[in-house]
């Protein structure tokens, strides 16, 4: 009876570990600006990182146009490699979040320098890890990240957005929350104009 009982325990666990929710992010586009503003712009829906590692190893302080925008303002895609200005929270089960994982060290191995598939295993983990503790806002709140380079490291500020109250169905948003270093005043962001303000 006992390990019966143990193994009835077990099973249980096991179903609750994998019907675990998290919540993660995918790329999402509200017009046309990202096919403006980014070389390579990320199609919706792409499961979206910071993405802030392609970065590293490069020359960020004289990046210039399209790739300086996707420096300082850019989710990545994790299917196209791509840019997106926004990822929105969504909720994904244990099965979404080790295949977020997999696909991401799939190209960390393949074109981000990973001597392996097993070190890319583990750097993907910590950068989904990451993403992870973005999104502990309910699923739909839009993220934005702002970067910079200082002293040779990369910072990134992420901010939540919702839509600002009284605009009905324009694409007005207001910041709402900073995650992360130098938690700047709140501030208006006008998608309609996002595509002047990356070029500022």
């Amino acid at each position: 009876m006992l390990a019966d009982a143990a193994e009835r325990l077990y099973i249980i666990s096991s179903e609750r570990w994998r019907a675990k929710q998290v919540n993660l992010l995918r790329t999402i586009q509200l017009d046309a600006s990202d096919s403006f503003v980014f070389e390579k712009p990320a199609a919706a829906g792409e499961w979206a990182i910071s993405g802030a590692f392609a970065f590293v190893g490069s020359n960020a302080a004289n990046l210039q146009g399209k790739a300086r925008t996707a420096f300082r303002a850019g989710f990545l895609g994790l299917s196209s490699l791509g840019r997106s200005t926004l990822a929105q929270i969504v909720e994904a089960n244990e099965t979404e979040r080790l295949s977020v994982v997999e696909a991401l060290a799939v190209q960390l191995a393949a074109g981000f320098g990973a001597p392996d598939l097993l070190t890319a295993r583990l750097a993907a983990e910590e950068e989904v890890a990451f993403v992870a503790s973005l999104c502990h806002h309910p699923p739909g709140v839009l993220v934005a990240v702002t970067r910079r380079l200082e002293h040779g490291v990369i910072r990134e500020v992420f901010r939540t957005l919702r839509p600002r109250e009284g605009t009905g169905h324009t694409p007005a948003f207001e910041f709402v929350e900073v995650i992360g270093e130098d938690a700047a005043p709140l501030e208006h962001l006008d998608l309609a104009g996002l595509e002047k303000g990356m070029h500022s």
